[in-house]
């Protein structure tokens, strides 16, 4: 058996506005867009971690509406939780600097700029089906199914 570490768990808010504009970032370590989000602390809930990571990177505030899907990136070690959420309307003006940029794309845009495994979460927050889980090397997905569907 390899002696691997455990698995760290993260969380993203997929934040949509009454447009229907996404709230994206593109990240300060790798150029990348993709919807904010970061490592869950410890002693904290999933819902509280998306909200504090939104605020840090992005500056909105948002309420958390519910879990859209589960990304097990197997060549990393990270399990996403992904959640749809709205923004308050409250907006501070102090970030993080881990997103080089921030701005609302509409869902064809985000397609377009993000790498596959992070553009399926968008799509997966936005279908309005069940929460999905997907497995995926950090770029691409490799499993699609529904999270209900184990058999």
């Amino acid at each position: 058996m390899t002696d691997l570490p455990p698995y760290s768990v993260s969380v993203a808010g997929v934040v949509t506005r009454e447009d229907g504009r996404i709230l994206v970032i593109r990240r300060a370590d790798n150029g990348r867009w993709e919807p904010p989000g970061g490592i869950l602390e410890r002693a904290e809930t999933a819902e509280d971690g998306v909200r504090r990571e939104v605020l840090e990177e992005t500056g909105v505030e948002v309420v958390v509406n519910r879990l859209t899907g589960v990304y097990q990136n197997l060549g990393l070690g990270v399990i996403a939780l992904v959640f749809r959420c709205v923004p308050t309307g409250t907006v501070i003006d102090k970030v993080d600097g881990e997103a080089r940029e921030i701005t609302w794309l509409t869902a064809a845009e985000a397609a377009t700029a993000m790498t596959p495994a992070f553009a399926v979460r968008v799509a997966d927050a936005l279908s309005g089906a069940g929460a999905r889980f997907r497995a995926h090397d950090g770029t691409n997905l490799l499993s699609v199914r529904p999270a209900t569907d184990r058999s």
